[in-house]
């Protein structure tokens, strides 16, 4: 299970620089480098029309990349600007151009958007506002798993198996009987508010959780960011960002953006970062061991309980973005080439434009129809 149209965070800000990077999403290598005009980061389609070389082996010329096998160069727009092998004043074939992706900065990620709607359309990178407030403190990380990444979401918010799951490091194993909570939706996110007895804290979370109760906030943004604010009794806070990059259908990368308005010495660090890595790894053997290895989006295909309320709200938002065929076939993107052997790659915008509704090599990744 893969979806385009949806911007997902595929490098660290600080990771891209003058020389081109290749990094893969939903299957697919694309090339990010920096302009040297405006400092403005690019992310193409990686693969040369002209004889498939990879753009991320190449090297960056001003605000252009150059393949390394014979040096075509590709602007920003994806538009190559010039064949060194032509005679001058040869004019460029207006084939000749790779899908170029829209980018965005945010909480320093290098989001890109994987799909071809026009901007107006487009679900939002989820905001959060407390990184630019004075008194938090934030530390970052990265957690692969060998699961698809709809597992990984669902299990993000899934409240009751944290006693069982988590029973060692912040579950309350005394305390298994969920609340009912009231599920929020929109048009691009779930979300829900759930307050919990604390458990007896163990170790540096004696300094946090004192009796009482915590509070969490819940949140799913599009079809791969978690957003989990808890406030814990004694009134500190913890704020979790989670984007899942769908590498393929069976890895996902996730990138965390943990803030803390306690204990916000540097000193901290390494603590916070490894409480955040140790609860990703607890839940390691059952994501990456579920079956199938997706969310199901059938009402009869597993069985739900109430405690469930906010992954069936989530199952429901998949559900809508397969009815708008945003949901990629899984068989294409398994071998990524058509019938005919060209490769296929995930339509950017500009394939929507009619002046070049002709002007590419490559075919489009195809969708599942609505129904299947």
């Amino acid at each position: 299970m893969l979806f385009k149209n949806f911007w997902y965070a595929l490098a660290d800000s600080d990771a891209v620089g003058r020389s081109p990077i290749k990094v893969r999403a939903l299957g697919q290598d694309l090339a990010l480098f920096r302009r040297a005009s405006d400092r403005r980061v690019v992310a193409l389609s990686d693969v040369c029309v002209h004889r498939m070389g990879s753009l991320a082996a190449g090297s960056v010329d001003g605000d252009c990349v150059r393949c390394p096998y014979h040096a075509w160069a590709y602007a920003g727009d994806g538009a190559c600007v010039a064949i060194p092998a032509n005679p001058p004043g040869t004019p460029v074939p207006r084939k000749a151009r790779v899908d170029s992706y829209p980018v965005e900065e945010r909480h320093g990620w290098v989001w890109v958007f994987l799909g071809d709607l026009p901007e107006a359309e487009r679900p939002p990178i989820p905001s959060f506002p407390a990184l630019d407030r004075p008194g938090w403190r934030a530390v970052r990380g990265e957690f692969t798993w060998r699961a698809n990444f709809s597992r990984v979401v669902e299990n993000a918010v899934d409240i009751a198996h944290t006693p069982f799951v988590h029973r060692d490091s912040f579950g309350n194993p005394d305390a298994p009987v969920m609340p009912d909570y009231e599920v929020g939706a929109g048009p691009h996110a779930v979300e829900a508010t759930v307050t919990l007895p604390a458990r007896e804290p163990r170790g540096v979370l004696r300094l946090v959780t004192r009796g009482g109760a915590n509070t969490v906030r819940l949140a799913i943004h599009g079809a791969s960011v978690n957003q989990l604010d808890s406030t814990f009794a004694n009134g500190w806070s913890m704020l979790l960002l989670l984007a899942h990059v769908p590498v393929d259908a069976r890895t996902t990368v996730t990138r965390f953006l943990q803030l803390r308005n306690f204990l916000t010495s540097p000193l901290g660090d390494g603590v916070a970062r490894g409480f955040s890595l140790r609860i990703l790894e607890e839940d390691r053997a059952t994501v990456e061991s579920q079956v199938p290895p997706f969310v199901p989006l059938d009402g009869g295909a597993d069985l739900s309980a109430r405690s469930d309320a906010l992954s069936i709200a989530y199952r429901k938002l998949l559900r809508g973005y397969v009815e708008r065929g945003w949901q990629l076939d899984p068989r294409a993107r398994a071998r990524a080439l058509d019938e005919d052997g060209r490769l296929l790659v995930i339509p950017s915008p500009a394939r929507r434009v009619a002046e070049l509704e002709r002007a590419w090599v490559f075919g489009e990744a195809p969708t599942l129809a609505p129904g299947r």
